[in-house]
Order: structure tokens, then sequence, then C-alpha cells
């Protein structure tokens, strides 16, 4: 399974939908900003470390959970 990372004007959202491209993500979302992946657990969990010191919980805990669970989103959160 492949995950996209969705940036929107009042959030950041994980997703495990499948999507062709950039925008059926954007007519999903009516405040899109911008989306990457799609991306392996790994890859996203690397960018999130990466990026995003002030997750909380950290990257690592928070997309495991998203991604053997049951919701097809999550939005991040913060410190």
């Amino acid at each position: 399974m492949e995950l996209h990372l969705i940036y929107t004007e009042t959030n950041v959202v994980l997703s495990k939908k499948h999507y062709d491209d950039w925008m059926q993500i954007q007519k999903e979302y009516p405040d899109y900003k911008a989306s990457l992946g799609p991306w392996s657990l790994d890859e996203m969990i690397d960018f999130l470390n990466e990026e995003y010191s002030n997750l909380v919980p950290i990257a690592d805990i928070q997309v495991n959970e998203f991604y053997v669970g049951d919701n097809i989103t999550k939005e991040l959160s913060w410190s």
C-alpha cells in the first residue's frame, strides 16, 4: 500500500486512497494546496522524520498506527 501526504489550507493529511494524479486529490479537498506521493510506508516515515520533528506522537508512531488501522485518511498531529 502506498501513502499520500496532502497539504490543505487547514491541515496535513495522510491518505491510503489510490489517486491517479494530484488533480483527483484537488477535487476531493476543496482547500488543497499540494500533495506528495505515492510513497511507501518507510519513505513517508523518513520524510516526516526529516521535515517535521514536532509531530506528536512522532512520525513513526502516527504513520504505523494509521497504516495498520482501518481509516483511509488521518490528520497529522503536532506539538
